[in-house]
């Protein structure tokens, strides 16, 4: 465990990327723990419909880092850095496409819904799913484990579906690569001024 305040867990937990040490194992029962802990967040009506994907077979691992690779080159081809902050992450994100399917552990988290819903209450059915994925990336922090946010494969969702089995009543919501990290200068992300309203626009 990491010795950090809550205060430096919240505001140093970054996506890892390029610092993904694609070579050490991660115990299972460790990635266990994560979502045990994840498992304590909060989910509409407290239905608790989540579900955790956790990706580990290597020829499985490849087949979803492919579909993450021919999802992500395209999009980060229509987009031009704006600058060194923005090249950094696109280098980043470039890196991570190249090597998703070696990352030891993949977990896409899951929810169960009615098949393909409409537009309505998307934040609802998200926001019953989201919180969960971010606590397990705050465990995996605390336990020296790096993690990314990722929705790019969902340009594959059904055929990353097809190829985990997952039932037509199951939606994915994030694919987040897990591995330990290289490097300890984890701090504060820059960020710009915070737009408040109180009480209106």
């Amino acid at each position: 465990m990491t010795e950090l305040t809550p205060d430096e867990l919240l505001t140093t937990t970054r996506s890892v990327r390029k610092r993904l040490d694609l070579t050490r194992p991660v115990p299972l029962e460790l990635v266990r723990e994560c979502l045990e802990i994840a498992s304590q967040a909060p989910s509409g009506g407290n239905r608790q419909q989540w579900h955790w994907i956790v990706i580990t077979d290597s020829e499985l691992r490849a087949q979803v880092g492919e579909y993450y690779r021919l999802a992500t080159e395209p999009y980060l081809a229509a987009r031009t850095p704006a600058d060194a902050a923005q090249q950094r992450l696109h280098d980043s994100s470039a890196y991570l496409a190249q090597h998703m399917g070696e990352v030891p552990v993949q977990v896409l988290g899951c929810i169960q819904s009615a098949p393909w819903p409409p537009d309505a209450n998307q934040a609802g059915l998200w926001g019953s799913l989201l919180p969960a994925a971010w606590s397990y990336m705050l465990a995996c922090r605390s336990r020296g484990l790096g993690t990314a946010w990722t929705t790019l494969h969902l340009a594959y969702e059904k055929e990353v579906a097809e190829l985990l089995g997952l039932p037509d009543n199951v939606r994915q919501g994030v694919l987040i690569p897990t591995a330990y990290y290289t490097g300890e200068t984890f701090r504060p992300g820059p960020r710009g001024s915070l737009p408040v309203h109180e009480n209106r626009w």
